[in-house]
């Protein structure tokens, strides 16, 4: 007999099904017990009335792999209507111990370190399960829609030989003995590929040695990143931005419903046009509301982020709001300068719900552009990256949103480890 997911057991009522699965949880009501059994696509209810059936049952610990055979019948108490009866319980594989949560409760009843140290079962949660199937569908969505407008996708080296950007954020490794580091993004090799292809996109890990151990910030996280060739500016990034999170929506909507519906989340809506604010002109929005002295800084603090996330949905009913002209000071070097004033950047921050989700603009092309930007650098470790430019490349643009922080903010999670499978951060490399 094939195998009968337990969302597929409607389908099938009246006749004997195999469904296969973990025991979730039991209970025994007089002369009956009910067994729950988890599988990839929910939890079917299983009724025994056996006695024999019944002591076996009783033996069986949360967590052991089953295999159950019976008749499909219709019940106005079972998930999504429908149980198994007269069945027959066999079991695949015991757990050796006493699994060290309950899964059954609604809410995992432990702190995050404890759930992060055992995560292979504390994943199991049907909660956590949901949140992972978000993700998944998020990049799904990223996926389909950059395909749709012509984008190729591409995989990218995670060990180079000089830092992207600068700086000493990046965690060195030993490669053959020599000194290589572990990528903190892809920005050389995608830009380069813009060369090739014009319009490129990659969705894989990135690293960044930050000593940061706050609770928006992961060493390792997954980037989903996308570069353009031919445009005129950075707004034309922005515009294919735009469709790429009303893609990233609608595929969670198809394909992570049964996940909305557990988390009891109903998700942001992509404006038709998303409000867009001048850094300096937000600076003195945030200082008029607050009193707090930041026209002049060069950077928002997370707490303007904050303040304009709330003047987004205030003022123009929106999840989001784009940052632009960013200070070419905190920039990297490869950032476009505005062509009406060179101390702003061709560049922008998207917020969502009141934190930095994607950076993005558009870069430099022409290769005495980057000659002078290096300025006195060394250049032998960019001598690969700065050939695709001494051999012509049109004007482009991109972005990167961290998939992390993004289910973070769809779910409204107080710590982003909290929808990351592993973490890495400062303290954590296990499990």
């Amino acid at each position: 007999m094939e195998r009968t997911l337990s969302s597929e057991i409607g389908a099938h009522q009246g006749g004997r099904v195999r469904l296969c699965g973990w025991l979730h949880h039991q209970r025994r009501l007089g002369q009956v017990s009910f067994l729950l059994v988890r599988d990839r696509a929910g939890i079917a209810q299983v009724v025994v009335t056996d006695e024999a059936t019944r002591a076996e049952a009783d033996r069986l610990v949360a967590e052991t792999v089953v295999e159950v055979c019976g008749v499909v019948e219709a019940s106005d108490q079972a998930p999504a209507g429908f149980e198994i009866h007269q069945p027959s319980v066999s079991v695949i594989a015991a757990p050796a111990d006493t699994p060290p949560f309950e899964l059954r409760r609604r809410k995992l009843p432990a702190q995050l370190p404890t759930l992060l140290d055992h995560a292979a079962v504390a994943l199991r949660h049907p909660q956590r399960r949901a949140v992972a199937a978000l993700a998944a569908a998020s990049a799904h969505g990223f996926r389909a829609s950059l395909d749709e407008l012509g984008f190729t996708e591409v995989h990218t080296p995670k060990v180079v030989a000089a830092a992207t950007e600068g700086g000493a954020n990046v965690f060195p490794v030993d490669w053959f003995g020599r000194q290589a580091f572990l990528a903190q993004s892809p920005q050389f090799y995608k830009q380069t590929m813009v060369g090739v292809f014009e319009r490129v996109y990659e969705v894989a890990p990135v690293f960044r040695a930050e000593p940061h151990n706050t609770a928006r910030h992961l060493a390792q996280y997954l980037s989903m990143d996308a570069e353009m060739g031919f445009i005129a500016d950075h707004t034309e990034v922005m515009a294919v931005l735009d469709r790429v999170l009303a893609g990233m929506l609608s595929a969670i909507g198809e394909r992570a419903r049964p996940a909305l519906e557990l988390l009891e989340l109903e998700l942001p809506t992509v404006p038709e046009r998303i409000p867009v604010v001048e850094f300096r002109h937000a600076q003195h929005l945030i200082e008029e509301a607050t009193g707090e002295p930041v026209v002049g800084e060069p950077d928002l603090s997370p707490a303007h982020e904050r303040w304009l996330g709330d003047w987004a949905r205030n003022h123009h009913g929106s999840d989001f709001v784009y940052v632009v002209g960013y200070p070419m000071a905190k920039r990297p070097f490869y950032t476009h300068p505005s062509p009406a004033d060179p101390a702003a950047s061709n560049s922008f921050d998207l917020l969502f719900r009141g934190l930095e989700l994607v950076t993005g603009g558009q870069r430099l092309h022409r290769y005495e552009d980057y000659l002078a930007a290096l300025g006195g650098a060394e250049l032998d470790p960019y001598r690969g990256y700065l050939e695709a430019f001494r051999y012509g490349m049109p004007p482009h643009g991109g972005f990167a949103i961290g998939l992390e922080r993004w289910v973070a903010r769809l779910t409204d999670a107080v710590n982003v480890r909290e929808v990351a499978l592993f973490p890495r951060d400062m303290q954590r490399l296990v499990p």
